[in-house]
């Protein structure tokens, strides 16, 4: 039996298991490194405890300071774990969005959690970064840990995580798959392999499809903490320093629908609870599997638990009402409303006025209680949008109302003139949720709906696989 003498020494060491079910088919051998055997639950142990010794040794956290960090959770898990046991005081900001677990394992960890704004650009002063920067600079004794560019990040994995992949495979690793948050696991971890391989292990990166590390647009996303997302009024697109993009061989574009089911079905089918973001990582190694044969053997990275996110990916109800979720049977679901499940939707940048929208809206013919969604400016004028980037939906006949209220309001932001709105998703039966339901044939030729089932004027916006993908006016 193993003595370890702390709670530290528990960090590391996670086991391989290869995967039988989900490889079924595949020539390749498949392991999946499950960093959630570590003490606080993910991999970010490992950076944790490497940054905070560090900051020991450099003589930027002394006994009796404070830890102080920007994360989506895991990290700050892993730095409020070290931070108790070694007497510091923690102090993590989060973002408003993080799951529900997460925020109460910090507090468990006896961390002090500010929620800050979810999605504004990374100059903003209320980015959680910049936030978590001003409270370290007026906190005598308080150390920013910095993990997007903390050499120590990568370093830990340099340090053990390489080291534990190559030792247990006896060298015999070909493929390294991991996703990329911060970039220190898979830049540490593939520098070890690349360089006890002499180059030949190939670095593959999992990543949202949104993410503007693989070359997507920098959406906002429902994985947390893999990819990088990218508020359009950033003056710079800032890459972690902690990421080496120099030895990454691949990049795996996968979706937030496929992230969240492959979770689930590992979970169903290997007796694996792992993460979303564990997810997005196995489901390009499964991809990758298909194009390779018997002499390979991956490693995927299975940063955390799904423990954490027994809220939402793992609940039927939160799926459902996101849309990834479909059920048997469409009559009288909100999905039944669509002349398509992905429609598409009009969409207009946030920096629209009144008058500019309005011309906008006729010039592409909508009629007047056809809604238009007020969102973040990614170059997009028709598809699905996240619910998080839509400022306000509008329509011709808001606007008009808007201009007829005087000449000074063509001037305003045609996001101050919008409409009731509600989202539901694909799923979702209307008559649990709106009141009188929807009766037979709901739907007009106009496209809206039939005995007033809706907001009184208003209109309900369908979600598909977590962005609004089709509207339906009351």
């Amino acid at each position: 039996m193993t003595i370890y003498e702390s709670v530290l020494d528990a960090i590391g060491n996670t086991p391989l298991v290869r995967l039988t079910r989900l490889s079924d088919g595949l020539r390749p051998r498949i392991y999946a490194k499950l960093e959630f055997q570590n003490i606080g639950g993910s991999v970010k142990d490992r950076a944790a405890l490497s940054m905070i010794r560090a900051a020991e040794r450099d003589g930027l956290l002394a006994p009796g300071g404070t830890v102080v960090e920007g994360t989506s959770g895991n990290t700050g898990i892993g730095l409020s774990l070290v931070a108790a046991h070694l007497g510091y005081r923690a102090v993590v900001f989060a973002p408003a969005a993080t799951a529900a677990e997460k925020i109460r394992l910090l507090r468990a960890y006896g961390a002090e959690v500010h929620l800050v704004a979810d999605f504004v650009p990374r100059s903003h002063p209320d980015h959680l970064a910049n936030r978590a920067a001003r409270f370290a600079e007026a906190t005598p004794g308080a150390w920013l840990a910095q993990q997007y560019d903390n050499p120590a990040n990568p370093g830990a994995h340099v340090e053990s995580t390489g080291p534990e992949i190559w030792r247990d495979t006896n060298g015999a690793v070909t493929h390294l798959v991991a996703s990329v948050g911060t970039g220190g696991t898979i830049t540490g971890t593939g520098r070890f392999l690349k360089q006890a391989s002499g180059g030949s292990v190939q670095v593959v990166a999992a990543d949202p499809d949104h993410s503007a590390y693989g070359g997507g647009d920098g959406a906002a996303k429902y994985v947390e903490g893999a990819g990088h997302a990218v508020h359009p009024d950033s003056v710079e697109d800032v890459w972690p320093q902690a990421f080496d993009t120099s030895l990454v061989d691949r990049y795996v574009r996968v979706s937030d629908r496929e992230s969240i089911l492959t979770a689930r079905k590992a979970a169903r089918e290997e007796g694996l609870l792992i993460s979303g973001t564990a997810g997005t990582a196995l489901a390009a190694a499964l991809r990758l599997a298909e194009e390779l044969d018997e002499t390979h053997t991956i490693v995927v990275i299975i940063p955390d638990s799904g423990r954490n996110y027994l809220s939402t990916y793992f609940d039927d109800g939160w799926l459902t009402s996101a849309g990834f979720l479909k059920p048997a049977a469409e009559e009288g679901t909100a999905g039944s409303l669509l002349p398509s499940p992905a429609a598409g939707v009009h969409i207009l940048p946030v920096s629209c006025t009144v008058a500019e929208a309005h011309t906008e809206l006729q010039r592409r013919g909508l009629e007047d209680g056809e809604p238009a969604f007020v969102a973040l400016d990614r170059g997009t004028s028709y598809g699905s949008v996240h619910p998080r980037e839509v400022a306000a939906a509008v329509t011709l006949g808001s606007l008009q109302a808007a201009l007829a209220a005087g000449p000074s309001q063509a001037r305003e932001p045609a996001a101050r003139h919008g409409v009731a709105f509600t989202t539901l998703g694909t799923g979702e039966l209307l008559a649990d949720v709106l009141p009188g339901g929807v009766r037979p044939g709901g739907v007009r030729p106009d496209g809206g709906l039939l005995d007033g089932g809706l907001l009184d004027g208003g209109l309900l916006a369908v979600l598909v696989d977590g962005r609004i993908a089709g509207a339906v006016t009351g």
